[in-house]
């Protein structure tokens, strides 16, 4: 073998060898964020998960409102690259627990039971205004000691949340996305869509609770979103009770 034979076979080979690890690598890379995004979402490979929604007007069939399915579409992907299922279920007809299946809870606890009883159960410092009479209040949230008013169209607010609610590692988790218009809650589920990797890395595999503003709907739709801040401790712990107003006419 000539020496110019011996330098091309060894550079094929060296080729081979760095075609080979980076092949290696790469794969290694994906596995492992893959591993890391199902840990995120409690959706292990053929995992069963919730996509609990409204449902449109009174209808006893299963309709599903436009940004709803907006919102659902930010989400199946999400679940198809974890490699699970998800069933579609309307907020009425769902009777079970969490933590055996991660659920994906969308809508406003005013017309979501589903949401209600989990912001009634594991978000007790969250209260969202239902009046159906106009006022600088109406839809408003309250978190904590702190109040975010709604308008229409020009800043509006949604929650996303992701909740283990104090339970065993395995325990599957509850997202939540709160939004006071159905359009935030697109909104939400868009921003978890993009920034997961960066709130697992922040948060592992823990609960949070997020306080989004959704900036001019009426012209951006929901592309243009804040994160307002982490709310979590206001989130889990009860509203503290107003002071009470000392009466200033003393007895006679």
């Amino acid at each position: 073998m000539t020496e110019d034979v011996r330098l091309l076979a060894l550079g094929l080979l060296a080729a081979a060898l760095g075609v080979g690890l980076g092949w290696y690598f790469r794969t290694f890379l994906w596995k492992r964020r893959l591993r890391r995004k199902q840990a995120f979402f409690g959706l292990p490979a053929n995992a069963e998960s919730l996509l609990v929604v409204n449902r449109e007007g009174s209808n006893p069939e299963l309709m599903v409102t436009r940004h709803d399915v907006f919102s659902l579409l930010e989400l199946a992907p999400l679940i198809k690259e974890c490699g699970a299922h998800s069933h579609l279920v309307a907020h009425d007809a769902v009777q079970q627990g969490f933590g055996e299946r991660t659920e994906f809870c969308v809508g406003n606890p005013a017309i979501n039971r589903r949401m209600a009883a989990h912001m009634h159960s594991l978000l007790p410092g969250v209260r969202v205004n239902a009046d159906p009479e106009p006022g600088p209040d109406r839809g408003a949230f309250q978190i904590g000691s702190e109040r975010y008013r709604l308008e229409g169209g020009r800043t509006e607010y949604v929650i996303v949340a992701r909740l283990t609610a104090g339970q065993a590692p395995e325990a599957r988790p509850v997202f939540l996305f709160c939004g006071q218009r159905a359009i935030t809650n697109q909104a939400a589920t868009r921003y978890l869509a993009r920034h997961h990797d960066r709130l697992a890395r922040k948060h592992g595999n823990g609960s949070f609770v997020l306080l989004l503003k959704v900036v001019n709907s009426q012209a951006y739709g929901p592309d243009v979103v804040e994160l307002v801040d982490d709310v979590t401790r206001a989130a889990q712990e009860p509203i503290p009770a107003p002071p009470q107003q000392r009466n200033s006419h003393r007895a006679k």
